[in-house]
């Protein structure tokens, strides 16, 4: 997911160089090929669906070029990622150094570019030989005499995208040394000097030490796992920690170099070569588009509708509205967005609380990644190779349990502590009647939001059309909805195509570079070994599902939700299966108990992006925090109950 708005104060960056100003052009072109390629698939699976399903003639080739676009499109746009700040990093811990110690930030800010730009040197000579190879051999993709095209152009763009990305590392180390010189800190030589000595003692001594020190399999497989989370926790790239951490214990395990490159091949021209994966950027371009149509304005104010005669009315409307919006949007970082706009300031103005009003909309955004479609659902389908279907069906009963419970947990408060949901508690909570809202006219504002459910759920679930067709489908009808109303001009389509672009490229990434890690993983046999050795405790499921929540949400207070699941998922759920887990349910608990990381301390990205919403109306980071913690309490309910009942997470028709 995208970087918080809202993220730890920076270090202001200075004017870009000669070099930078030449670089950036290239970088966006590249960028914009990408993401109109993203929506060009969107068109044309659209296209297939419906040459299908009323002409019963399918186009020919769809998912080979779906599947193999995703490479293409994903790699013009990663040094654009990396150039603009998108790419995934956790930096509260560069945020300390940057008040207490600005010589060590600095020194780090150039370690982690400079290992940055390595990894993507290593993603350039390990593609260099498939991608000779596929022109010298004339590769082709498809059914030959029917449909088939090379594939060594897609091998190339892996090439030059990876070359993107360094040279945008490069350039970010340059503008960080420019940084700290123009600001005294310290000179640029000192700094570049004290960077290259870090790395070239850590490789030589570390490395060697390791090769040495005759360490077993599962020691390099934990110790891997720890300078993993160390590594992200001081800032360097998520994507770019996995890779480099997984290609490094992968050569310590093999004991030579060859197998690791290979490996390095294959996740980065054939790995996101998969038809399914192209679920990730259409799920979010419809996500944007529904928000872009306020949608989630017109939701809101019926929601206020229903719930007037309810004391605490407008928090049950903003959860209530929140619910509806998460069917059709899949993300806890739109709809923290768009509430924030519309709900907070309505509460505030009718006498609400100002951290109540925050928090309700911090803390029922979290139901985004929960009530299907879920983007943090498809990641984790792929991971535990699930149907993203079946998962969307299972998630459903929970997502509508932690909704209810929200809920009723307003209304407690608001009738038996109204001092902590109203600014001044003998003061109506407002009320307010809605002359111009009758049933009628709320249907019709509920019609585009309810239709949009209809479309891509009901055409899931009823087997029209697959979760990834589903994609493209919900964010077409999103669009035709958006233009007919108004809502969409071409300069708004295009910002909400180049965000689709950034966040869908970001997440494809962690995925590509989570398939290194796993790899890694699997041969140290340190998932294995870490399953006999669970088993050999004795514990049952239910203790084991205790002590994996309270690890994601420890972890969730320091890293990102799609971070997490990518790292720890391939660890515990080998482990899960081996005590009789059920699959379905176990990837339920780990979305609830990811998002519970949303709403706490220090990381807590809804709340940071709920403070940058807000930030002009005077409300501090702390009491979007303090308001959310009922929520993180309500979650963690629900997250016992399906602990203890996990048949309410696992219907599958």
């Amino acid at each position: 997911m995208p970087e918080a708005p809202d993220t730890p104060p920076r270090r202001a960056t200075p004017a870009p160089g000669a070099l930078d100003r030449a670089f950036g052009p290239v970088s966006e072109a590249a960028s914009a090929i990408g993401t109109v390629w993203f929506f060009a698939l969107m068109v044309l699976i659209c296209a297939e669906v419906i040459a299908r399903e009323f002409f019963l003639s399918p186009i020919r080739g769809v998912t080979e070029i779906v599947a193999y676009s995703l490479v293409g499109a994903t790699f013009l746009q990663v040094g654009s990622a990396f150039r603009s700040g998108r790419m995934t990093r956790v930096d509260f811990v560069l945020g300390i150094f940057e008040r207490r110690a600005p010589l060590v930030r600095t020194i780090l800010e150039v370690v982690i570019s400079l290992l940055g730009v390595v990894v993507m040197i290593l993603m350039i000579q390990a593609g260099w030989p498939k991608l000779t190879r596929a022109y010298q051999e004339t590769e082709l993709v498809g059914i030959p005499g029917a449909f088939s095209f090379q594939v060594w152009p897609l091998r190339l763009l892996v090439i030059l995208g990876s070359a993107m990305a360094a040279t945008a590392l490069l350039l970010r180390t340059l503008r960080v040394l420019r940084t700290g010189f123009r600001e005294g800190t310290i000179a640029k030589s000192l700094v570049l000097a004290l960077s290259l000595v870090a790395i070239f003692v850590a490789w030589h001594v570390g490395f060697g030490a390791a090769m040495d020190a005759g360490w077993s399999n599962f020691s390099i497989g934990a110790g891997a796992v720890l300078v993993l989370v160390l590594m992200v926790l001081l800032g360097l790239h998520v994507g770019i920690a996995m890779i480099l951490v997984g290609f490094v214990a992968l050569w310590l395990i093999k004991g030579r170099v060859a197998l690791p490159y290979a490996m390095l091949g294959i996740a980065g021209n054939e790995y996101l070569a998969n038809y399914f994966f192209s679920a990730v950027p259409l799920f979010v371009l419809m996500g944007l588009v529904v928000s872009a149509a306020n949608i989630g304005r017109e939701t809101f104010v019926v929601a206020r509708w229903l719930t007037r005669p309810i004391r605490g009315g407008l928090g049950i409307a903003t959860v209530a509205a929140n619910t509806i919006f998460a069917a059709i949007t899949g993300s806890s970082i739109a709809s923290a967005t768009v509430f924030a706009k519309i709900a907070s300031p309505e509460m505030i103005r009718h006498g609400y609380d100002r951290r109540f009003a925050v928090g309700v909309v911090a803390g029922s955004s979290v139901l985004g990644m929960l009530v299907p479609p879920s983007l943090l659902l498809i990641v984790y389908g792929f991971l535990a190779e699930q149907s993203v279907g079946h998962l969307f069906v299972a998630a459903v009963v929970p997502g509508l349990i932690l909704a209810l419970a929200m809920c009723l947990m307003i209304w407690m408060r608001a009738w038996l502590w109204p001092q902590q949901v109203f600014a001044n508690a003998t003061r109506d909570e407002g009320r307010a009647e809605q002359q111009d809202m009758n049933a009628g006219r709320a249907a019709v504002l509920l019609a585009p939001v309810l239709g949009l459910i209809v479309l891509v759920l009901g055409g899931i679930y009823n087997g029209f059309f697959t979760p990834t067709e589903g994609g493209a489908v919900g964010s077409a009808g999103a669009l035709i909805y958006a233009f007919a109303r108004g809502r969409l001009d071409r300069t708004a389509l295009w910002r909400v195509m180049v965000e689709t672009g950034q966040i869908a490229t970001t997440v494809l990434f962690l995925i590509l570079s989570a398939n290194i890690f796993t790899i890694m993983l699997a041969s140290s046999g340190f998932v294995q070994q870490v399953g006999g050795m669970i088993n050999g405790l004795g514990l049952h499921l239910w203790q084991f599902a205790l002590i994996y929540v309270l690890l994601l949400v420890a972890l969730g207070m320091f890293l990102e939700s799609v971070s997490i699941m990518l790292i720890v998922v391939p660890i515990a759920l080998p482990t899960a299966l081996l005590l009789g887990g059920d699959p379905i349910w176990f990837g339920i608990l780990t979305v609830i108990a990811v998002e519970i990381g949303l709403l706490t301390p220090p990381f807590g990205l809804t709340c940071y992006v709920v403070s940058s919403t807000l930030r002009s109306a005077g409300i501090t980071l702390s009491d979007i925090f303090v308001g959310a913690l009922p929520f993180v309490w309500v979650m963690g309910f629900v997250t016992l109950l399906l602990i203890a009942v996990p048949s309410l997470a696992t219907f599958v028709p």
